[in-house]
């Protein structure tokens, strides 16, 4: 017997969260972003606002002017993530076999649960309605003997059925999958649209009915270049083939720990206001890098630097002497990248990185320094800002105008939580 993996989605997901915990918007149209905004982005939006318009990624000045009566919510990054939580428990109770895919995606690999909890129709049913009624949101699912296949059956026909379930095998790819256009395929995006139309390959069928060393010289032909592996990445995912397991755990051993900013590049111009986001930067790498239990001894500086007519951007390694995760030791070596390789201009975005991880159990002991009693600092420093929020000890640099720590506590992913 073939697997049989389910790709369920939660539909028009943070609205949808939204319209549950306000009854009074039930037959309103409701979407989620910043209403003081009006530069901001739609996040989501439910079915009765995209009917009338609104989109994803959308302005918000936008879908209001399309949708006057739109209500427009904060978003709560926070009471996402909580639910996301426990729709994976509800998956749970059907099958060990649950990977996240994205906050609103989820594999299963339901194979072993059909002697158990019945048909896969009826386990797609059951998880529909437990977690509408668990959360609010109306969940789709699609069926496949791999993932490639799930995740299409689910974008491509569950999203669009009444009953939100659809199941896309072998049997029938030819059929349903084949001909619909090229940028239907997963993973293909508006560039990659353009080089297939522009190869004759107007459907997903005109790649999978191509033998693969056909498709791997039209390939060569139109990117000039050897492109063998892309071309047999996308042969594989038209012809629905997948050999990646549903794991229960997508998180690895750590390789490196890293955080970014976007910035306004019109406020930062001068080396004293980038250096404020700079040594931010750097506190929050090293604090994610002891909560883990690493330390580090390779230090990366990123940065996209612009005037608004050039732009120019660089990144940068070097290595220490020894792996740390305090604080000014990391902050020394990035100011150092820094300076080295910035040009000048205003910057549009900085990124910091810790790499060459290792367990920071493991400690070389040094006569010039006191290094336990600075790690002593930094993780009571750590706990505090754990019990109370990463805002309740900030350095005295991060209040002046340019510091960005006190904005960030208040928000997950760059939103509000």
């Amino acid at each position: 017997m073939s697997n049989i993996i389910f790709l369920v989605d939660g539909q028009s997901f943070y609205a949808s969260i939204e319209k549950a915990a306000h009854p009074e918007y039930y037959n309103k149209p409701v979407a989620v972003g910043d209403p003081s905004r009006r530069s901001g982005i739609i996040l989501a939006a439910c079915p009765l606002a995209k009917s009338r318009g609104v989109t994803t990624a959308q302005r918000v000045g936008e879908a209001l002017a399309l949708c006057p009566d739109l209500i427009v919510i904060r978003p709560r990054m926070q009471r996402y993530i909580t639910i996301s939580l426990l729709i994976t428990q509800i998956f749970e109770s059907v099958t060990d076999q649950v990977e996240p895919y994205s906050i609103d995606e989820q594999f299963l690999d339901v194979t072993g649960s059909i002697s158990l909890c019945g048909s896969a129709d009826e386990i797609a049913q059951w998880i529909q309605w437990q977690v509408k009624l668990s959360t609010g949101v109306w969940s789709r699912v699609g069926m496949g003997p791999t993932k490639i296949l799930a995740k299409m059956a689910t974008d491509n026909f569950a999203k669009k059925r009444q009953d939100g379930i659809f199941k896309l095998g072998f049997e029938n790819m030819e059929r349903d999958l084949w001909p619909l256009p090229i940028h239907q395929m997963f993973m293909v995006g508006s560039r990659m649209t353009k080089h297939f139309r522009h190869m004759g390959l107007n459907t997903i069928g005109d790649i999978a009915r191509l033998e693969l060393g056909q498709f791997k010289q039209m390939m060569r032909r139109e990117f000039r270049k050897q492109s063998d592996i892309q071309s047999e990445y996308y042969w594989q995912i038209a012809n629905g083939k997948d050999s990646s397991p549903v794991v229960s755990s997508i998180r690895g051993a750590l390789k490196s720990i890293s955080h970014g900013k976007a910035l306004r590049s019109s406020l930062y111009g001068r080396l004293e206001d980038i250096e404020v986001v700079l040594l931010e930067l750097v506190i929050e790498v090293c604090r994610r890098a002891r909560r883990h239990g690493y330390q580090g001894r390779g230090v990366s500086v990123g940065a996209v630097e612009t005037d608004g007519e050039k732009t120019s951007s660089f990144s940068r390694q070097m290595m220490l002497h020894q792996p740390t995760s305090l604080t000014h030791e990391v902050a020394r070596a990035a100011r150092k990248l820094f300076m080295d390789h910035w040009n000048g201009l205003p910057i549009s975005r900085l990124h910091i990185s810790l790499t060459q991880l290792s367990d920071d159990r493991i400690d070389q002991l040094t006569l010039f320094e006191d290094r336990n009693a600075a790690y002593a600092v930094e993780r009571a420093t750590d706990r505090i800002k754990e019990r109370y929020g990463s805002d309740a000890i900030i350095r005295a640099s991060s209040l002046v105008e340019a510091g960005v720590a006190r904005e960030r506590a208040g928000q997950i992913g760059g939103h509000f939580k």
